[in-house]
């Protein structure tokens, strides 16, 4: 039986990598939708599983979880992709900003995470991983991106908590942290800088693939930095 697995922010740019490469290696993929919008594409592939559910919605998104384990049996990893940024240093942030950057880098994930992780527990396997930022690990980066190194940071903390529960067991939380991303709306609003030093979407998925992957069973803890030339 195909490994199961679920991809959140699956419509963006690393998330459309992402399903895009581990549907060629056999995986059935659980994709979350906000309400109301398209995935826009695989729409149709017996492999793919789109699930339109507002990730904020703790209860509804339990829901879904339990759903996929009724007609799956287990999930074997989830890939916890939605994300946004806001810039300002503390003297242009208010609390609402860190609070709508809470909500959208740190309750997105833990709302899936939550459930998942004690479901991989019981099962004694699986993988979470969490997409990190550079300013929630180095100060100079993040006093001038407060509410998004701060609610990144949450990340973090939130994955030390799960390996630490999960030490004796098969589970692992892992962080990819990639620099800028090469992404159309990136060129578009940094047009002068040098793309050849960004992060591709492609390699994102590839190394999330491996993590995944019996070859990244291995693995334990890791924080994984993507800074290509940047």
């Amino acid at each position: 039986m195909n490994k199961t697995i679920i991809i959140t922010g699956a419509s963006g740019n690393l998330g459309k990598a992402t399903v895009e490469k581990l549907v060629t290696q056999g995986y059935n993929i659980i994709v979350t939708v906000a309400p109301n919008t398209k995935l826009g594409f695989y729409e149709d592939h017996p492999q793919v599983d789109i699930q339109y559910v507002d990730l904020m919605d703790e209860p509804g998104v339990e829901g879904m979880i339990n759903l996929a384990l009724k007609k799956y049996g287990s999930i074997h990893a989830a890939l916890l992709l939605v994300g946004g940024y806001a810039g300002g240093s503390i003297k242009d942030t208010v609390g609402s900003a860190i609070n709508k950057m809470i909500g959208l880098n740190f309750e997105t994930a833990y709302n899936v995470a939550r459930p998942v992780f004690n479901h991989m527990i019981t099962e004694n396997n699986g993988r979470i991983i969490f997409i990190g930022a550079r300013p929630a690990l180095k100060a100079v980066d993040g006093k001038n991106n407060l509410a998004y190194g701060l609610s990144k940071s949450l990340l973090f903390k939130l994955a030390e908590y799960l390996n630490a529960e999960a030490k004796d067991k098969n589970v692992v939380c892992s962080i990819i942290v990639p620099s800028t991303m090469d992404t159309p709306a990136n060129r578009k609003h940094i047009p002068d800088a040098d793309f050849s030093k960004w992060v591709k979407p492609d390699d994102v998925a590839d190394l999330m693939a491996y993590i995944i992957s019996e070859k990244g069973a291995a693995l334990r803890e890791p924080v994984l930095k993507m800074y290509g030339g940047s």
